[in-house]
C-alpha cells in the first residue's frame, strides 16, 4: 500500500523535527563549552556542525548518522539554512557603521588596511586557484573555481568578529575602530566581487550574458539606494523604537523587503543573500532600529537558524577525504598562504599607516577572522559546482582555525599594544 501525501509529510516532519533538536542541542553544548574556552560561541557552533556531519558522526556511528542526516529528505534543512543565512546578512548589512571614517586620523589606516586586506589575499589566492587547478580541480573552469579561492581567503567574519571586539572591549578604542571599519568595508567590496564572481561561473565567460547580468544588478541597486532607501527610512520613521522595542508592524514589513529583496538578486542570477545584504545596507543609518533588531531578532537568528547552517557545511565536509600526504601538502600550502596573505598583508598596511608593531600584529590577527563569512562562500561555490569536496574541506579547516587562533593571539598580543598605546613615549621599530 503507497503512504498518502499526508503520510509523507508526517514521516518528513518527523525526520525533520528530529535533525532540528539534534543540531539545537549540539550548537548550544559546543557554544557552551566555546566560551569557556575562550572561544566565541559561533566557533563552537562551527565545530558542532562538523562533529555532526562525516568527519565524526559519520565514522563513528554510520547508521546513526544515516538515519539522521540521510535517510530523510534534505530540502527543508536546506531551505532553513538559506533563509537564516538571507536574515544574517541583512543583519551584517544593517550593523555596517562607517561613521569612523569621519575622524581623519583613521582614515588612511582604513584604507589601506582595507585595500591591503583584500587585494593581498585574493592575488595570492587566485594564484593558489591557478596552481592547484590541474591537480584538485581538474574537471572544473580555472578561471571560476581560482576566482571562489580569491574570494574565500580575501573575506572577514564581521559579524564574529565584532562580537571579539565587544569581549576584549575594543570597540571604543582605535585599534577596534579601526579593524571592524575596514572588515566592514572589505567586506561590502568582497560581497560585490563574489556577485560578479557569480556571474563569471553561471555563465562561463559568456561576456555578453554576465555584462547584461551585472547591469540589471546595477540598476536594482541604483533604484534601491535612491528610491526604495527614503521611502524605507521614512516608513521605520512612523514607528516608535524605544527600549529597543521592534513593533509586529514594522517587522512585518522589514522581512517583507528583506525577502522581496533577495528574491530579486536571486532572479537576477545573483545569490538569494546578496539581496538580503543589500536591504540591511540601506538602513544602516539607523542605529535605534539595529539595537532593536538584536535585541528581539538576533537571539532566535543564533539559536535556531545559524547552527542549521553550520550543521549543512558540516555535512558537506568530510576530513577523512583528505586521505593522501599530497592533499594534506595542498591544504598545509593553502593555510599557510591564507595567513600570510591575510594577517601579513593587514599587518604591512597597518605600519605603513603609523602604527607600531604590536598594533599591527593585532590588527592583522583581527582581520584574519574568517570562519562564518567564508563557510557562506565556500558553500555557494560548491553550490555552483566550482569547489570540489577536497578543497572544500580544505577551505573548512582554514575559516575554523583562522577563528580558533584569534582570541589566544589577541590575548596575547593586545597587552602590550595598548600598554604602548597609553605610555606614547614608547615606540616600536
Amino acid at each position: 500500500m503507497q503512504p498518502t501525501s499526508f503520510q509523507q509529510l508526517e514521516t518528513l516532519l518527523f525526520f525533520t523535527l528530529g535533525q532540528l533538536m539534534v543540531i539545537i542541542v549540539a550548537a548550544r553544548l559546543m557554544g557552551a563549552f566555546a566560551q569557556r574556552i575562550g572561544q566565541p560561541r559561533a566557533v563552537g557552533e562551527i565545530i558542532a556542525g562538523l562533529l555532526l556531519g562525516p568527519s565524526l558522526l559519520g565514522s563513528l556511528a554510520p547508521d546513526l548518522f544515516n538515519s539522521l542526516f540521510k535517510t530523510g529528505n534534505p530540502t527543508p534543512l536546506t531551505i532553513m539554512s538559506q533563509i537564516g543565512l538571507i536574515l544574517l546578512m541583512f543583519q551584517v548589512g544593517l550593523e555596517f557603521d562607517f561613521s569612523a571614517l569621519k575622524k581623519r586620523a583613521y582614515r588612511k589606516a582604513t584604507f589601506l588596511i582595507t585595500a591591503a586586506g583584500i587585494s593581498i589575499p585574493f592575488l595570492i589566492g587566485f594564484t593558489f586557484g591557478q596552481l592547484s587547478q590541474p591537480v584538485l580541480a581538474a574537471a572544473i573552469d580555472p578561471l571560476a573555481y581560482s576566482l571562489f579561492i580569491a574570494i574565500a581567503m580575501s573575506i572577514t567574519a564581521v559579524p564574529i568578529l565584532g562580537r571579539i571586539l565587544m569581549e576584549f572591549q575594543l570597540t571604543q578604542n582605535k585599534l577596534g575602530v579601526i579593524t571592524i571599519t575596514a572588515a566592514a568595508a572589505n567586506d561590502a567590496i568582497g560581497w560585490i566581487l563574489l556577485s560578479l564572481v557569480a556571474a563569471i561561473a553561471n555563465h562561463h565567460l559568456d561576456v555578453e550574458a554576465m555584462l547584461h547580468q551585472i547591469g540589471w544588478l546595477l540598476l536594482y541597486l541604483m533604484t534601491a539606494f535612491w528610491l526604495i532607501r527614503p521611502l524605507l527610512l521614512w516608513l521605520v520613521h512612523q514607528f516608535p523604537l524605544k527600549d529597543a522595542r521592534l513593533p509586529p508592524d514594522l517587522l512585518a514589513i522589514l522581512l517583507v523587503f528583506i525577502f522581496g529583496s533577495a528574491m530579486i538578486t536571486s532572479h537576477l542570477g545573483i545569490f538569494a543573500i546578496f539581496g538580503g545584504f543589500v536591504a540591511g545596507l540601506l538602513l544602516h543609518q539607523r542605529r535605534d532600529l539595529v539595537r532593536a533588531w538584536d535585541s528581539r531578532v538576533n537571539d532566535f537568528l543564533s539559536v535556531f537558524f545559524l547552527p542549521i547552517f553550520f550543521t549543512f557545511t558540516g555535512l558537506r565536509t568530510d576530513i577523512g577525504s583528505l586521505q593522501s600526504f599530497e592533499l594534506w601538502g595542498w591544504c598545509g600550502l593553502l593555510l599557510t598562504l591564507s595567513f600570510a596573505g591575510k594577517l601579513g598583508g593587514c599587518f604591512i598596511a597597518a605600519r605603513f599607516a603609523g602604527l607600531n608593531q604590536k598594533e599591527s600584529l593585532c590588527i592583522g590577527i583581527m582581520m584574519n577572522t574568517r570562519a562564518l563569512m567564508e563557510l557562506i562562500v565556500i558553500n555557494l561555490g560548491h553550490d555552483l559546482g566550482v569547489i570540489p569536496p577536497e578543497v572544500f574541506t580544505m577551505l573548512v579547516i582554514m575559516a575554523v582555525l583562522s577563528t580558533l587562533l584569534t582570541a589566544p593571539c589577541l590575548r596575547c598580543w593586545l597587552p602590550k599594544a595598548l600598554k604602548i598605546q597609553s605610555d606614547p613615549s614608547k615606540t616600536v621599530g
